[in-house]
């Protein structure tokens, strides 16, 4: 059943049963008083009845007094224990029509106790109930036509924008596009809302599908050149390799260089797939200067280069121990490879973050280029990773890392006299 017809069939045959429910109500409600308000006045006239009789004599005209007090369209029986002593009533046969009685003992002219039944007729409470009956099926079948109508432009109104989406959907997938649905009820309900949320799930769908694109094609350009570079000179191996030993080691030389480059672009690429999958961040409290010591005595080690870590520091940051090493070698790298002298680390703190920078003092990065340097394979210049054996990959691992810890990094440069990453750490767990 197609959620229209749903729609159509529940809000109708919900406000059938509350028409009916309401109109039983009313209908009860109003022939109960009507009895109740025909019994009062029957109770009244016979306490009339009642008082009038004890106040006659054997010579009163009884029946004269018995039809002033008698019941329109009704009337009034005396018995004397089972017998009927006297009756007065109008031209109705009364047991042929719906009526109600009320009796009550009565002292009689002669003194005896008597039985006084009277009866009223309820013909006219029938009829007027059952006029009442009539109107209110009319009313109840009028007041489902706009009813039924309602929920045609209810359903109208909920499925417009579905059926919106359901076409723009299937659009997208018929084409390979990432279609939007165009708003036409500037409305911010709940329906509209949806198309709001899809409309911006698609835009990011379709950015993210740009940047994979880019990365594939960025990736397939940077391992294009090594496996270029390996291609001509194991070509040339075979061509001269063999009878000339400086050719050959210049190509092994070569090839082993651009191996080691490819195989370090493999690694970074599998960091930036794995750090997407954003792992779960384990929060305790490290130690800074013994954290920043190893960090620098392991690269020292590593390049024989100068690492200088300020000895006046915070104590404690709060952080992922493993996260933040890896962090720091990534900035500690990339500063070793665009300097020659050496890297100082130093910390600071504010009232909400510790600040650690790491400074070095090489070539520097001209100002216009800072914004971009986050981006996956952005060239500052194309010369420049090539000498550094750089794959543009590093900081783009470093800003992963650090969304991952909720720290930001802020880069300050100038040109030939070095640059300086900076990493606002929270004090506290995000």
């Amino acid at each position: 059943m197609r959620l229209k017809t749903k729609i159509h069939l529940l809000t109708t045959l919900l406000m059938l049963v509350i028409l009916v429910a309401t109109n039983s109500g009313i209908y009860f409600l109003y022939e109960k008083l009507a009895d109740n308000t025909e019994e009062k006045q029957l109770q009244q006239r016979a306490d009339e009845l009642s008082t009038a009789l004890s106040q006659l004599d054997e010579q009163s005209n009884l029946q004269q007094v018995l039809r002033a007090y008698m019941p329109t369209d009704g009337a009034v029986y005396i018995y004397d224990g089972e017998q009927l002593k006297m009756k007065v009533q109008t031209t109705l046969n009364m047991p042929d029509v719906p009526y109600i009685t009320y009796d009550m003992p009565v002292i009689w002219t002669d003194g005896t106790v008597v039985q006084v039944e009277l009866m009223q007729s309820m013909e006219e409470v029938a009829n007027m109930m059952g006029l009442l009956k009539i109107i209110l099926v009319v009313v109840t079948l009028v007041a489902m036509i706009p009813i039924f109508l309602a929920s045609l432009a209810l359903s109208r109104l909920i499925l417009q924008p579905l059926e919106r989406l359901s076409q723009t959907m299937k659009k997208s997938a018929e084409t390979g596009t990432y279609e939007k649905i165009e708003i036409l009820d500037k409305n911010r309900d709940e329906l509209t809302e949806i198309s709001y949320t899809f409309n911006g799930m698609m835009e990011k769908l379709e950015q993210h599908y740009q940047k994979q694109q880019q990365f594939v094609s960025n990736a397939s350009h940077e391992l294009k050149t090594p496996i270029t570079v390996i291609e001509s000179y194991a070509k040339l191996l075979l061509r001269r390799g063999f009878d000339n030993k400086e050719v050959a080691q210049e190509s092994l030389q070569a090839i082993v260089n651009e191996s080691a480059h490819m195989h370090e672009m493999v690694l970074q690429l599998l960091d930036l797939a794995k750090n997407k999958e954003q792992l779960a961040v384990h929060y305790v409290q490290l130690e800074l200067n013994p954290l920043l010591k190893k960090a620098a005595s392991q690269m020292q080690q590593a390049y024989h280069r100068s690492f200088i870590v300020d000895t006046e520091m915070p104590k404690y940051i709060y952080s992922d121990e493993k996260i933040v090493k890896q962090l720091l070698f990534i900035l500690l790298d990339n500063a070793r490879k665009y300097s020659d002298g050496e890297v100082q680390l130093r910390a600071t703190e504010t009232s909400s973050h510790v600040l650690i920078t790491i400074q070095d003092f090489g070539i520097g990065i001209p100002e216009a280029h800072i914004p971009h340097l986050f981006e996956r394979f952005y060239r500052v210049g194309e010369d420049r990773n090539r000498k550094t054996g750089g794959t543009g990959l590093g900081l783009a691992i470093a800003q992963e890392l650090a969304n991952q810890l909720a720290i930001t990094i802020e880069v300050k440069s100038i040109v030939g006299k070095g640059s300086s990453f900076t990493l606002h750490v929270p004090k506290e767990e995000q």
